[in-house]
């Protein structure tokens, strides 16, 4: 699946990309970043445009260069579930191109988000020619097990009032924060609701527990963490 979006110009160059540091292509020479760099396309996709479609076998990989997504699966029932968060300096698709196999979720833009698409030829060429940037792709994909090894056992043990409460420190850690004060991104409460397996009102009514404890303050869709301490208690996560 090939990148249908039109091209940003100009196209910025690996080496000066401010998102590198925390990606895995940070430790990549330069001769490989001029690779990458006139290989690579720059797209866009406005907020809610699908990125990848679950089920299908991407030739390419899309390193975030701004922007949020969302990674997710349908149940049988048509109920989103979503498994994840893409943001500046993710790469997302590679674990379906490296395994040979369709991919294993949807991918959506959550708002309009700017990505180098890097096609599947190139991506592997990188791969065998520089050992160190292959063990960052391997650390990042055993990152991202155990996060869903967490994820399916927080589903399996904690109550929806503790992995809201766990939910509410994710997105903070994935975020950040606004100059508000404010996690970095707006969610639809069905979306929290999603991530946290339960029904939208329960999660409206917990979000609205949580608030009148003084653990959170909402402002719209902007939810700020004000008591984090009390949120890891409530969540029995412990740094």
């Amino acid at each position: 699946m090939k990148p249908t979006k039109e091209s940003i110009e100009p196209p910025l160059h690996c080496q000066f990309c401010q998102n590198r540091s925390q990606s895995a292509f940070h430790n990549l020479g330069t001769d490989e970043l001029d690779t990458i760099s006139k290989l690579k396309t720059c797209v866009a996709f406005r907020k809610g445009q699908v990125i990848m479609h679950e089920g299908a076998r991407p030739q390419g990989v899309y390193c975030i260069h701004r922007g949020k997504a969302k990674l997710f699966k349908i149940g049988s029932e048509g109920k989103e579930q979503i498994i994840r968060f893409a943001t500046n300096g993710d790469l997302i698709g590679y674990r379906s191109i490296l395994s040979d196999e369709p991919i294993s979720a949807s991918i959506t833009a959550l708002e309009d988000t700017y990505a180098c698409y890097i096609p599947k030829s190139s991506f592997f060429e990188v791969i065998e020619e520089n050992p160190k940037f292959s063990l960052n792709v391997l650390k990042l994909s055993c990152h991202e097990l155990g996060e869903a090894g967490k994820m399916i056992a927080s589903l399996a043990q904690k109550t929806v009032r503790e992995r809201l409460a766990e939910i509410m420190l994710v997105l903070r850690a994935t975020f950040g924060e606004d100059e508000e004060g404010y996690i970095d991104i707006k969610l639809t409460r069905e979306e929290i609701a999603n991530m946290v397996g339960t029904a939208t009102e329960s999660a409206i009514r917990l979000l609205s527990e949580l608030k009148d404890e003084g653990c959170i303050s909402t402002q719209g869709r902007r939810i700020k963490l004000e008591d984090r301490a009390a949120l890891r208690k409530i969540a029995s996560v412990f740094e």
